[in-house]
């Protein structure tokens, strides 16, 4: 491995733009859904999403705000799909749709009523963490540096 390169392992986590690390949690009992969220704000950035990525590491996510469909073009491994509401006045969002393992080419999410914004998972996120339509979630700085 040269000296520049990194393992999945040791990949830093997700950032914005402004430099924070974000993280998705169950409100219901603070559960961590997904520890590393990066959100692809400008429309270039939502339009290329995970295209030309090789993967999403177990505990990684897309956030893609502002948006309520999908498509798997150009993709090259399958994703789960949070779908979310509008943020409630203390910043919580309800879930309104789930996809599990949407597949590579061939997975395509048109609108979604009632969503303003997709995280997209890595594939098993979804069932291994139980999240279901109406629960409640919230996407926060993390506390950690």
């Amino acid at each position: 491995m040269s000296a520049g390169a990194t393992t999945s392992v040791e990949r830093p986590a997700a950032r914005t733009s402004e430099g924070a690390r974000l993280v998705l949690c169950a409100i219901d009992d603070g559960r961590l859904l997904c520890g590393r969220v990066a959100i692809a704000g400008s429309f270039a950035a939502r339009s290329v999403g995970l295209i030309g990525r090789r993967g999403l590491d177990p505990d990684e996510g897309l956030y893609l705000p502002g948006t309520s469909s999908i498509h798997m073009l150009f993709m090259r491994f399958p994703i789960d799909c949070l779908f979310l509401s509008r943020p409630a006045a203390d910043g919580s969002r309800r879930v309104t749709a789930v996809r599990h393992g949407l597949k590579p080419w061939r997975g395509v999410v048109w609108h979604v009523r009632r969503t303003e914004g997709v995280i997209e998972l890595a594939a098993g996120t979804l069932a291994r963490n139980g999240t279901q339509v109406g629960d409640v979630v919230r996407l926060e700085r993390s506390v950690t540096s």
